[in-house]
């Protein structure tokens, strides 16, 4: 439909010089079970990393989110995942934490909804609430709900995978302010991914089998389903490399060949090697990311790493 936020950005980043186009609209039903496919694959350390760091030190965790939130935790949290996909992380996190709601929060309605039905069949005593929305935006989180003593429950926010670096640093600023401002009293639990070496991020973002650059393609698919483009997936090409002086994985589509596009009734002409930025993946080291969330108002606690410093765990306390 053109009238959707998908159309308009689409249209819009198509326009414009470089053209480019927000990853948030790779995350349709297709693209979120490519991305599903993509943190399976060998190549791709930051999921199976994260996910160990999670699982060896969810007690440490636990212990020192509820030793900052201090009395406020009172009969448990509501835990409000941004990006929550299909919410297999934040499992480690309800495991080890009292809760006593979770608010996943996805762009992907569909993906969304079938893995909050999973959690109620496997967490029979948590109130799980879903809202499909684009959590880059304002919203409105459900009314958080008073403890024993009458007090609000406090907020916990869980970002993982290191979604942080697809914003520009401006975006991740706003983002860490809006998010302090839905989790007063509480904090955030955020995966951060670390600068290293070129050649291990380059394989990651390029794996053997084109997991990766199906789910950079399947965007030009979306907008075929969606808008009636008429893009021809084979003659445009998946592209990812580091920048050093960045500190960024960028993505983007190029064009095969000179070629006419047509969406939502608008023509727009690729010269050969012309491209579409789809997506950037910035890397920050523990220092600069600790004085990002300063900045936003965070007070930054305890970071947890992986022996070899790919992956980092941060909590990030805001004042009661």
């Amino acid at each position: 439909m053109i009238d959707s936020d998908f159309a308009r950005e689409l249209l819009a980043g198509l326009a414009r010089r470089p053209r480019q186009i927000a990853p948030k609209f790779f995350y349709d039903a297709a693209g979120s079970a490519l991305f599903d496919r993509i943190c399976e694959l060998p190549e791709y350390y930051p999921t199976r990393t994260e996910l160990a760091l999670l699982n060896e030190r969810a007690p440490e965790i636990a212990e020192c989110i509820q030793e900052s939130v201090g009395e406020g935790f009172g009969d448990g949290a509501d835990i409000v995942e941004f990006g929550a996909g299909s919410s297999r992380k934040v499992r480690v996190l309800l495991d080890a934490l009292p809760a006593r709601r979770f608010v996943p929060i996805d762009i992907s309605g569909e993906h969304l909804h079938a893995a909050a039905e999973e959690l109620r069949a496997d967490y029979p005593g948590l109130d799980v609430h879903p809202i499909a929305a684009d959590f880059t935006r304002p919203l409105e989180l459900p009314a958080l709900p008073p403890d024993a003593q009458g007090r609000p429950a406090p907020r916990v926010g869980f970002f993982p995978g290191s979604s942080i670096g697809n914003f520009t640093p401006p975006e991740a600023l706003h983002f860490l302010r809006q998010s302090a401002a839905l989790l007063h009293g509480g904090g955030l639990l955020i995966g951060v991914d670390l600068v290293k070496e070129p050649a291990r991020l380059h394989a990651a973002y390029n794996d053997a089998d084109g997991v990766t650059a199906a789910f950079n393609l399947n965007l030009l698919a979306r907008a075929n389903r969606e808008l009636g483009a008429n893009f021809e997936l084979s003659q445009f090409a998946h592209y990812a490399f580091y920048q050093p002086g960045l500190q960024r994985i960028e993505m983007h589509l190029v064009s095969r060949r000179a070629q006419q596009v047509r969406v939502c009734g608008h023509v727009f002409d690729f010269a050969e090697g012309d491209s579409v930025h789809t997506e950037n993946s910035h890397k920050f080291s523990v220092g600069g990311f600790r004085a990002l969330a300063a900045r936003a108002g965070y007070v930054p606690g305890p970071v947890w790493c992986d022996a070899e410093r790919l992956f980092s765990i941060h909590w990030l306390a805001l004042p009661h």
